[in-house]
């Protein structure tokens, strides 16, 4: 089991740019494929993007594909979501989560989470 805990969000203007981070724990945590998921209010928590143990292959939603990056450091022990030409609509409490296995686009597929973090973006 890994444990996850992501960076402070914040609030940005539409149009500009945060980068989130997601600091793990765990002997094995370089073993497992990592992703990021979004819950806006009213809504169901979204898949936003994935990334496999090597860093080799990523995956994304097709809402923030050409907007997002993400990336990560074994050594570090860190996944980074960049995120830029944010819209109003990526507002959203953002969570990373860890899945064993090949990087994955289903919830159900992670195994754990961190807790989560507020990013509001400005019109």
């Amino acid at each position: 089991q890994v444990f996850l805990v992501e960076s402070e969000g914040g609030l940005v203007q539409a149009g500009g740019s945060l980068r989130l981070s997601c600091a793990a724990s765990g002997r094995t945590w370089s073993s497992y494929a990592m992703g990021w998921f979004r819950q806006a209010p009213g809504k169901e928590r979204e898949f936003v993007a994935s990334i496999n143990s090597s860093g080799f292959r990523t995956f994304y939603a097709d809402s923030v594909n050409g907007r997002f990056t993400i990336s990560r450091d074994n050594a570090k022990k860190t996944v980074y979501l960049q995120m830029n030409s944010l819209k109003p609509e990526d507002t959203a409490i953002y969570y990373c989560a860890a899945e064993q296995g090949e990087a994955s686009t289903f919830e159900g597929d992670f195994g754990s989470w961190g807790q989560g973090t507020q990013v509001t973006v400005s019109s």
